[in-house]
C-alpha cells in the first residue's frame, strides 16, 4: 500500500505525483492543507516532523520525504519504465536540470519562506505576490538557457523519454502559471510542457484534479 501525503497546489507533491502515476503505482492521496496550517497538526508531525510535503508512506514503513529523495526510491523499487538514462553523463545531466529547479529556485517559493517576508519584513501581499512570480520565472529562464541548443534536448529535456528532468520542469511551469509567472518567451520549455502534458500520467497529476483543490483554473 502506497499512501502519499500532500497539497494539491504543492510543487513538489505534483513532482512525486506525476512520478508515481509513471511508474503505474497505485496509491491513495492524503491532503494536507498548507494554506490552514496544517502541516503543523501534531499527526501530520509524527509522519513528517519537518512538516512539509510531500511524504511517501509504503507498506506502514517510516516516511520517506523529500520529493526527489522519493523519486529515487521509486526509481530504484520499480525500475519499469525508466526516469533516469542508462549512461552516466545522461543521469548526471538529468538531476542536474531537476537540481536546477528543485533545489536553486522552489526553496525560496515555499510557505515557510513566503510566509516570513510578512513576518521579518512586512510585506505585502502584492510584495509577496511579485517575489513568487520573479522565483518561478527565473527558474524557467534558467532551464530555458539549459535546455535550449543541447544536442542532448529532444522531444523531452534529456532525448525521447520522459524523465526526472521532465517532471521538475512541469511542476516547476505549471504551478508557477498558478501564480501568473509569465513564460511565453521560453519556446523550448513551452514544447516540452506541452508534449508532457499530453501524457496521462503528466496530466492525471495536475493540480485541480486533485483532492482540495478549487473549480478549474483555466490556467491549470
Amino acid at each position: 500500500m502506497i499512501e502519499l501525503y500532500g497539497y494539491w497546489r504543492s510543487v513538489a507533491t505534483l513532482r512525486v505525483r506525476i512520478a508515481l502515476n509513471m511508474k503505474a503505482l497505485a496509491y491513495e492521496e492524503t491532503s494536507v492543507d498548507l494554506a490552514e496550517g496544517a502541516q503543523h497538526d501534531e499527526r501530520f508531525l509524527a509522519i513528517n516532523p519537518n512538516g512539509s510535503v510531500p511524504a511517501l508512506v509504503v507498506d506502514d514503513e517510516p516516511a520517506i520525504t523529500q520529493s526527489l529523495a522519493i523519486l529515487e526510491y521509486l526509481e530504484e523499487a520499480f525500475p519499469v519504465p525508466p526516469l533516469l538514462p542508462a549512461d552516466a553523463l545522461g543521469r548526471a545531466r538529468v538531476r542536474a536540470i531537476g537540481l536546477l529547479l528543485a533545489a536553486d529556485y522552489h526553496p525560496v517559493l515555499t510557505p515557510r519562506v513566503v510566509r516570513r517576508l510578512t513576518e521579518d519584513f512586512q510585506a505585502s501581499a502584492a510584495q509577496r505576490a511579485a517575489w513568487v512570480r520573479r522565483w518561478f520565472r527565473d527558474g524557467l529562464v534558467q532551464a530555458e538557457a539549459r535546455l535550449m541548443g543541447d544536442t542532448a534536448t529532444e522531444r523531452f529535456c534529456h532525448g525521447d523519454a520522459p524523465s526526472i528532468a521532465d517532471i521538475c520542469l512541469v511542476s516547476h511551469a505549471v504551478v508557477g502559471a498558478e501564480f501568473g509567472a509569465e513564460c511565453s518567451d521560453l519556446p523550448t520549455v513551452n514544447r516540452i510542457v506541452a508534449t508532457c502534458r499530453q501524457i496521462a500520467a503528466f496530466a492525471d497529476a495536475l493540480p485541480h484534479r486533485q483532492p482540495g483543490a478549487p473549480a478549474l483554473n483555466p490556467r491549470g
